[in-house]
């Protein structure tokens, strides 16, 4: 029986395991990146293992996130990666440089490799055919000090496309028909592998477009196959020799396989508040609309931004609506300032945006409130946007513009007969100007008094006791346990303040009771800390004293960061057992040494004997023994 492409790549890397679905495997990672929002932690982590020099072949540090600075904070973080990055080996893209995800993808990103990255959109270097996952900053730690990265073997699930898009219809509505059949938990555990012929209509940038969004089904990954569209992707970002043909044997077998005929495809968006909320756009028209913003990393490629010059071309954007445009990159900025575009965009009465993250993670341009914003963006979790009572919309590019330009939801097939033909350029401009390769001098770290050390951590006590401190429901986001946001990413090296806001938006009370009552646990629903990679919805959560967090259903990247902070996860044998605690029940449970997973929870508020399991593999229960991943790591010394 042949491989798909996933199995041959993870195959390629297997240090340890069995391919088995389901089973836990160890994968060697050949690259790694990180941004600021969750790097200096990261960095914290790798300078705590005593490890002299990265290992893994490549490792990137890029600013993207943190890119206000209206005090010192983020500017001293700043410099604290720069020389963090020159003193390790690893590459350092500076401030304005772009998107982490779309400068790798030009500048870095190979075919057939693995890549480990702090954020959760790492998936987008699927679109070259790399198996990139998203994970927290521990786990990036431990690949940087040549540690292998550990996962369920997963299922693959085939989406194969036939057909074509029409004009006006865009990847950005491939990627939201997946969501609308299979949801933002039918994901978990898998990888999505794209096939069939539909995939050669495809450029990389579009295809990078929808395996950053398979984050959104809580994906493992997403892949396409590496083709003659890759090549000329890469040989005109002058890296045609990292190109090779990959793609599933011809008897390769799937878990499930999904059709999606591309002709048969229209312009969908996600509403409010999920990005599995879809519907057709036509079916909202005359929705008002008082904002758009266009770009993230899953929408600012010269592509999209070529699509935005060209239907803004000799028009104004719509009275009472503000319409802001970011470049992904450097690259895409220069390309289309020397071509005019940009000119056009300017002209329309766009804003134009730094290169950087920008709105998507609340860092400026926020809605008014009660506003509908159409964004370019891959989540519209509420509050997301910096405003909580707004009303976020995802959608192609087009459709935003469509939006830009009528001041209302509007499908851009009514725009005109067919959408901006994108001249590609046979080579792109390369100029890596505002990338710092590592030093080979001595370099001396700089530690801004934003940067404090470490908490401690303590190995797992026997008995757990304590208070549930909160029940949650279903499809709680790492939004919701520790909100980004303008206020809150400066202290991202600062777990004392950052655990202020631990579920703020849930209950402002939180952070005083949980430290009054000496920590406690977390009762969750269904697809419980889905979103966001950030290690810090489990860190801080630890640093507050939150012993185990019991729930219906977990989201991988989250489960992970748990156990990497000595965190036991428990999920209920019997799902209606969630009913059996309230928040404020007082809970004993006796874990011993974690060997067992036949647990019992003892509520002792209602008397209740409450059946769960946690899943630990061997090397989790040694980690949750130890108080976490870097505890462990530290006695292995």
């Amino acid at each position: 029986m042949g491989l798909n492409l996933a199995q041959k790549i993870l195959k390629a890397h297997l240090v340890e395991g069995e391919m088995v679905a389901g089973k836990q495997v160890g994968i060697r990672i050949d690259q790694t990146l990180t941004q600021d929002a969750t790097g200096t932690m990261a960095y914290l982590q790798f300078e705590a293992m005593g490890v002299p020099r990265i290992k893994a072949k490549l490792s990137v540090s890029y600013i993207d996130h943190n890119m206000l600075q209206d005090d010192f904070k983020n500017a001293d973080d700043h410099l604290y990666l720069q020389t963090v990055a020159a003193k390790y080996g690893l590459h350092f893209s500076r401030p304005g440089n772009g998107i982490c995800h779309q400068v790798h993808l030009e500048r870095f990103g190979a075919p057939g490799q693995t890549l480990l990255g702090s954020d959760s959109h790492t998936p987008t270097q699927g679109g070259i055919g790399m198996i990139a996952i998203g994970a927290g900053g521990l786990d990036i730690a431990l690949a940087m000090a040549g540690q292998p990265f550990y996962l369920s073997w997963p299922e693959v699930v085939n989406v194969h496309l036939t057909g074509k898009l029409k004009s006006w219809v865009a990847a950005k509505d491939i990627i939201l028909e997946v969501l609308r059949r299979l949801t933002v938990a039918g994901g978990v555990g898998k990888i999505i592998e794209y096939t069939g012929p539909g995939v050669k209509s495809l450029s990389v940038p579009e295809r990078s477009t929808i395996t950053n969004m398979g984050a959104e089904l809580g994906a493992t990954t997403s892949v396409f196959p590496s083709d003659d569209i890759t090549k000329k992707f890469l040989t005109a970002q002058k890296r045609g020799n990292v190109f090779k043909a990959l793609s599933a044997d011809a008897d390769a077998k799937y878990d499930k396989t999904v059709e999606i005929d591309l002709d048969k495809l229209e312009p969908l968006t996600a509403q409010p508040h999920s990005p599995d909320n879809v519907t057709e756009v036509k079916k909202l028209k005359g929705t008002k609309v008082t904002q758009v913003a266009v770009g993230s990393c899953t929408n600012s490629s010269f592509r999209d931004l070529m699509t935005v010059a060209g239907m803004l071309k000799g028009k104004t954007v719509a009275p009472g609506l503000s319409l802001a445009v970011t470049p992904g990159s450097k690259q895409v900025y220069e390309m289309i300032s020397a071509n005019g575009a940009l000119k056009d965009i300017i002209a329309s009465g766009a804003r134009i945006l730094e290169s950087g993250c920008g709105p998507c993670i609340g860092m400026g341009f926020a809605p008014n409130s009660g506003g509908v914003s159409v964004r370019s963006f891959n989540r519209n979790f509420p509050g997301r946007s910096g405003t909580k009572d707004a009303n976020v919309y995802l959608a192609s590019v087009e459709t935003c513009i469509a939006a830009a330009l009528t001041g209302e939801i509007t499908d851009p097939r009514k725009i005109g007969k067919s959408a901006p033909k994108i001249t590609w350029p046979k080579t792109f401009m390369v100029q890596d100007n505002m990338i710092i390769k590592p030093s080979k001098k001595a370099v001396e770290v700089k530690r801004g008094p934003n940067i404090q050390p470490l908490p401690e951590t303590h190995p797992l006590s026997p008995v757990l006791s304590g208070a549930v401190l909160l029940k949650t429901g279903d499809n709680i986001t790492t939004d919701h346990i520790m909100p980004a946001g303008a206020k809150v990413l400066p202290l991202r090296s600062n777990i004392p303040e950052i655990s202020k806001f631990v579920f703020a938006s849930l209950d402002a009370t939180f952070h005083d009771r949980a430290k009054a009552a000496g920590g406690g646990f977390i009762v969750g629903g269904v697809n419980y800390g889905q979103g966001s990679s950030r290690e810090h919805a489990a860190l801080a959560p630890m640093y507050l004293g939150v012993k185990a967090v019991i729930a219906k259903a977990f989201a991988r990247i989250h489960r992970s960061n748990l156990v990497n902070f000595g965190i036991v996860p428990f999920t209920f044998v019997n799902e209606g057992d969630y009913e059996k605690i309230a928040q404020g029940d007082k809970l004993t449970i006796n874990v011993g040494g974690v060997e067992t997973d036949d647990i019992v929870i003892k509520n002792e508020t209602s008397g209740a004997e409450i059946p769960v399991k946690h899943g630990l593999s061997g090397r989790e229960k040694d980690q949750v023994r130890a108080g976490g991943a870097l505890g462990l790591a530290k006695q292995a010394k």
